[in-house]
């Protein structure tokens, strides 16, 4: 058995009376993933209720193989993990590659001045409102000030990948923990910015009586007549998708080495793509828009897989009290800003509605939660071009400029 077990990972005698362990190699995990969409994609298909509320797939089903998981753990059985850092990497930027390249300069004047404005202020708010009520409950409940902002701005607005820059910042100061703590807040942040976001918008487009312009159509369905997907499109698609990926780490070494300031990777890849789509329209060139289109949704979804699927409940136990006291601050914080703040700043209609669950999604978690949401609000509800484009991409390069400067001179300030 250990001989063909070895073909799909590795196993860990446990020492000591410590759990034995097996890791599921990369492509075993990437079936593992599939089925979870599929699963999910099962779910939310035969669930009225998860459509009414936009749920993304990959979350529902990837929570319960979490929890699974979990428990197969917690009962002592085994500890299963998964090779997931590589293809959650690649997943990540390139999805976000496909996001910046999604943001057109005409897109920009098509949305307003006052809208692209609007919507950096109200990120510009959410984080400042993030920290403060993070440190204020946090220390209700005798939390340190360092590991409360840790389950606010640094993983809610910022998610795991600025917690986990924060982490060994915030333990240089004494914090024992402050990666775990932001880690683990960060991956509640997926959660709770997924179940969030689709019921919030999806009261505020039911209470307005808010509808899709029919005449709002996606890119994709535009020029699709004109250039249906085929081998050879999809194969240059790809090929150009990887290039701009691999263009966007010098602009990540420019951002990264700013003083002060703590850039996660995708943010070069974000910024490549959209210097790249200008450029290509600029220029007249073929943008393959339906083909970057396929390339997005894809790895969206097997991002989503991938993250829900590994986390580790068990892993939360020790700071579950405190934590979970902030967290619920936080989920009750963003619920109010959308409904109060966001859908008001945005313009009050279908497109605010839906960029008020793309709110939620990153400002409890991650961009890729954003565009989750709104794309589960969208194929509900119908599309919104200025809202799946523009939103996204701008609140998260807006978030990671100013979020990473606030939480270094605010942590200075309470620690």
């Amino acid at each position: 058995m250990e001989l063909i077990m070895k073909y799909f990972g590795t196993f860990k005698a446990g020492e000591n009376g410590a759990l034995d362990t097996f890791k599921f190699e990369y492509l075993t995990t990437l079936g593992l993933a599939a089925i979870v969409i599929f699963l999910g994609r099962y779910i939310v298909a035969h669930s009225k209720a998860l459509r009414k509320y936009a749920i993304p797939a990959p979350v529902v089903s990837g929570i319960i193989f979490s929890v699974i998981v979990s428990a197969i753990k917690g009962a002592g059985i085994i500890g299963l993990s998964f090779d997931t850092t590589v293809m959650k990497d690649l997943c990540q930027n390139l999805f976000f590659m496909c996001v910046g390249y999604g943001f057109s300069t005409s897109l920009v004047s098509k949305a307003g001045g006052k809208l692209v404005f609007m919507i950096a202020v109200a990120a510009c708010l959410l984080i400042t409102l993030q920290d403060i009520v993070g440190v204020v409950v946090g220390g209700a409940v005798g939390l340190n000030p360092l590991l409360a902002l840790q389950c606010s701005s640094a993983s809610m607005s910022g998610g795991v990948g600025t917690a986990s820059a924060f982490g060994p910042i915030f333990e240089a100061k004494g914090i024992a923990d402050a990666t775990t703590v932001g880690v683990a807040a960060g991956t509640c942040g997926n959660i709770m910015g997924s179940l969030i976001g689709g019921p919030v918008a999806a009261f505020l487009i039911r209470r307005h009586g808010l509808k899709a312009d029919p005449n709002d159509q996606p890119q994709i369905e535009e020029v699709s007549s004109v250039n249906p997907l085929n081998n050879t499109r999809m194969t240059v698609a790809l090929a150009r998708a990887l290039l701009i990926a691999a263009l966007g780490m010098p602009i990540y070494v420019l951002l990264d080495n700013i003083p002060m300031i703590e850039m996660p990777k995708f943010i070069g890849c974000l910024f490549a793509g959209a210097i790249a789509r200008n450029i290509i329209e600029a220029t007249g060139s073929e943008t393959y828009a339906p083909e970057f289109d396929a390339i997005e949704h894809m790895f969206l979804e097997l991002y989503l897989a991938l993250v829900l699927m590994t986390i580790d409940i068990t892993k939360l136990a020790p700071v579950a009290g405190q934590m979970g006291v902030v967290l619920l601050a936080q989920a009750i914080l963003m619920a109010l800003f959308g409904l109060f703040v966001s859908f008001n700043m945005f313009g009050r209609d279908y497109g605010a509605a839906i960029m008020t669950g793309g709110n939620c999604g990153w400002g409890c978690g991650s961009g890729p939660n954003s565009v989750a949401n709104e794309k589960a609000l969208m194929d509900e509800y119908g599309w919104h071009t200025v809202a799946w484009v523009l939103y996204p991409s701008w609140a998260v390069i807006v978030d990671d400029i100013y979020n990473p400067i606030f939480l270094s001179v605010f942590s200075n300030f309470v620690g």
